[in-house]
Formats: C-alpha cells, structure tokens, sequence
C-alpha cells in the first residue's frame, strides 16, 4: 500500500479510498490550516512530520471542526518525499 490514512474515527482509510471520497464529494475540508510549529525528524530515507491542524470538514451525514494533533510518515522515493502514513488524533480540550 503507497498510503495510508487513520483519521480520528479510527478507520484506515487507503490512498484510493481518501481521495475518492473527496473526489466525490463524500468528504469536503472548509479549513485544514497549521495551528503549530511543524516538527521535522529525518532519518536516511525516511522523516516523520508532527504538527497541529485546525479543521473543519464535512462528509455525507455530518461535520466537525477542532484541533488535530497530526503526525505523517514520508519516504525518500526516487528522489522524491512520498507521504506513506498519515494519523490525526482529535484534541479534545481544545473544543
């Protein structure tokens, strides 16, 4: 698998599956912004980013908006950083 998603509701989501969610409109951001210093660890071929996000989003049947804690996993691939992993926990205080 090229990437992987698990948003707060827990459910791994594949690169195929997010984006055709958005594609078709089942899943909208209105806001998807840094709330924070983002973080940066390389090691050789990999990096691990860590930040927090404000969002507000909406899918078929609801909405939410807070603060997400975000931590993303990036490979060096032909030259290039690739996104392989993504994780978004949701902040709760921050409501």
């Amino acid at each position: 698998m090229d990437y992987e998603l698990i948003p707060p509701s827990g459910r791994r989501l594949s690169r195929d599956e997010y984006l055709g969610m958005i594609d078709r409109g089942e899943f909208t951001y209105d806001v998807f912004e840094p709330a924070s210093e983002i973080a940066v660890r390389i090691f050789q071929d990999a990096a691990a980013v860590r930040y927090q996000a404000r969002i507000a989003a909406r899918w078929s049947g609801g909405s939410d908006r807070g603060l997400y804690w975000h931590t993303d996993l990036y490979e060096l691939r032909e030259g290039r950083w690739q996104a392989v992993w993504s994780h978004a926990t949701r902040i709760r205080d921050a409501d």
